[in-house]
């Protein structure tokens, strides 16, 4: 093991020395707010450092293996011991690496899901629609709340675009490398000639924004209140109530007009407002890093294509690790573990990676 890993492990063993030995005083246990920050970070660090501990073990059996190779009648059991030894000192130091990966502190909030159609027209919305409840299903599956805070659906059936908000243990972990270009290829039900057409849709996941991590000034604001109406007229609202955010220094939009009370609606705008503001400074942020250093996943913006679904060959591609699944049916019904999980373990090995290289 590095001496850099090493040292940082040691660091980590003696800040939980501390923290423990401080959650013991009388007067941290009568600040709440205090007692559960330490709590937390407590809790973060016990599996880390009692990896350590077993790593520190270890090591002192392995010594002590080497110590009987001395003894002739020893030497037989004491190289299968070394061999032992150093395998499980591996495995060790692959968990312990792993446990000092950088966790990203947006892992387990909420998010905005935005779902918007493009190229395609109307078969584009449709795709969207299917979109939308293959994220539905997905999040049904993880027992995620979601909710469909604003929807602008297409006269066919699908949207134009949607915005719902998922609330569930590790929702942005799961969804945020959802965020790109997502493209169809299928024989829309409206071509009378069997030809395949192929049309796109882009996704983007939001964190959703507390109100510590943005801060907005009411004067950038325009605000406007009209009349909500479904598609195709079938709803049209007789009061005021739907609302549309203006971020004037930015030029960012959102609008809701899902529920009959404008306070309401306004609510969940400004919650999508800040949303978008907080991903917009991320995807900056990110462009940033790409330029020093590519990432394996990819920035998650919103023009780059991501996968493509083609529905003649049953398949699903997702171009940013090569990986082809020929299943699109149960993927379609939500069943998304087998694209996000190689996704995840790829992050994980580029993390592993750069942290090799420190």
């Amino acid at each position: 093991m590095k001496p850099s890993m090493v040292t940082k492990l040691e660091q980590l063993s003696s800040r939980l020395a501390a923290v423990e030995l401080a959650l013991q005083q009388p007067e941290v246990t009568q600040d709440l707010d205090n007692y559960r920050k330490l709590t937390r970070e407590a809790s973060e660090l016990e599996p880390v450092v009692a990896h350590f501990r077993h790593y520190r073990e270890a090591e002192r059996d392995l010594t002590t293996a080497q110590d009987m190779l001395a003894d002739p009648d020893m030497k037989i059991f004491a190289q299968e011991e070394i061999e032992a030894g150093k395998a499980r000192l591996e495995q060790l130091e692959d968990a312990l690496k792993k446990c000092l990966l950088p966790k990203d502190p947006k892992d387990d909030k909420n998010v905005f899901l935005e779902i918007r159609a493009g190229t395609g027209g109307d078969e584009s919305a449709l795709f969207a629609g299917d979109l939308l409840r293959m994220y539905l299903r997905y999040a049904e599956r993880l027992r995620w709340k979601t909710e469909i805070v604003s929807e602008s659906p297409s006269e066919l059936g699908g949207y134009r675009e949607v915005i719902v908000r998922v609330e569930g243990q590790g929702a942005y972990s799961r969804l945020k490398f959802e965020s790109g270009g997502h493209r169809v290829q299928r024989v829309p039900d409206t071509e009378t000639q069997g030809r395949i057409h192929t049309s796109a849709c882009t996704v983007a996941i939001m964190p959703e924004a507390d109100e510590v991590d943005i801060q907005i000034n009411p004067e950038d604001l325009r605000i406007d209140v009209f009349r909500a109406s479904g598609a195709g007229g079938q709803h049209v609202n007789k009061t005021e109530s739907a609302v549309r955010i203006t971020h004037l220094p930015s030029g960012i939009v959102a609008e809701c007009q899902d529920d009959r009370s404008q306070h309401r609606n306004k609510d969940k705008a400004m919650k999508v407002l800040a949303s978008r503001l907080k991903d917009a400074q991320l995807r900056q942020a990110q462009a940033k890093e790409a330029a020093t250093r590519k990432s394996l996943i990819g920035s998650g913006d919103r023009s780059e294509r991501i996968r493509t679904y083609n529905f003649p060959q049953g398949r699903v591609t997702d171009h940013r690790i090569n990986l082809t699944l020929y299943k699109i049916a149960f993927i379609m019904d939500g069943d998304l573990d087998e694209l996000i999980n190689p996704l995840l373990a790829e992050h994980q090995a580029e993390q592993l990676a750069a942290l090799g290289e420190e």
